[in-house]
C-alpha cells in the first residue's frame, strides 16, 4: 500500500513539540550524525564518556534501542530549521516500580545556555509522567557540570545525594550527584492534574 503524495510530509516526525525545540525518534539515517556527536570533546567530558565507538557500533546501538521497551531515545531538534542539537533519553524504564533514568546531551556550545536543555527535559518529563505513567525519574550529573545542575534544578529536580569519587576522568576523581523528581512534584510545579 502506498501513501498518497498529498499525505506525505517530508519534515521529520515530531513526537514531542515545545516552543523552540521538538523531540523525535532516532532512525538509522541518523547514525552518522550521532557518531560525530559521540566524539565532541565537550560532550565526552560532561558525560564522562571514555569509550571510543565505531560507526557500525553506533548503527547497532540505534537499531537495538528502537526495539528496546526499557529505553526512549530521542533527538533534540530546533523547530525553526530541524537542526539536531543533541539527544535525550529515558533509560532503564522499570514499569513495576514506575521509575526511569534520564540523560541529555546538547551537541554544541552555541546551543548551550539558551534554555533548549530545560525545555527538552520538561517535554520528556511530561511524556514520562503523563504517557508512560512513571512515578519517579532520576539522573546522575558530575560535580563539574554546573550548567547541567542548574538546568536540572530549574525544571524541578531535587538533589538526593552524592557518590564521592565515582568518576575518574582527566587525571582526577569527581563526585556524581544524584537528583530526582516524583510525579506529584512535576504535577504541582507545572499545574498538571
Amino acid at each position: 500500500m502506498s501513501i498518497p503524495s498529498a499525505l506525505w510530509n517530508p519534515r521529520p516526525v515530531r513526537l514531542l513539540e515545545g516552543e523552540r525545540v521538538y523531540l523525535r525518534p532516532v532512525s538509522a539515517e541518523d547514525a552518522e550524525g550521532y557518531y560525530q556527536m559521540l566524539f565532541n570533546p565537550e560532550i565526552r567530558r560532561l558525560t564522562g564518556t571514555r569509550q571510543a565507538f565505531t560507526l557500525e557500533e553506533v548503527r547497532r546501538y540505534i537499531e537495538a534501542k528502537s526495539g528496546d521497551r526499557t529505553t526512549v531515545l530521542l533527538l533534540i531538534a530546533l523547530r525553526d530549521d530541524d537542526t539536531v542539537i543533541g539527544d535525550i533519553a529515558l533509560q532503564d524504564i522499570d514499569q513495576v516500580n514506575r521509575n526511569a533514568n534520564l540523560r541529555i546531551a546538547i551537541d554544541s556550545e552555541r546551543h548551550l545556555g539558551k534554555g533548549y536543555g530545560p525545555e527538552s527535559i520538561k517535554l520528556l518529563l511530561e511524556y514520562g509522567f503523563g504517557i508512560l505513567n512513571l512515578h519517579r525519574i532520576e539522573l546522575q550529573v558530575f560535580d563539574y557540570n554546573e550548567r547541567a545542575i542548574k538546568a536540572y534544578e530549574k525544571v524541578g529536580f531535587k538533589r538526593e545525594g552524592v557518590q564521592r569519587g565515582a568518576l575518574y576522568y582527566n587525571h582526577r576523581y569527581h563526585d556524581s550527584i544524584w537528583m530526582s523528581m516524583l510525579e506529584e512534584e512535576f504535577r504541582e510545579r507545572y499545574g498538571v492534574e
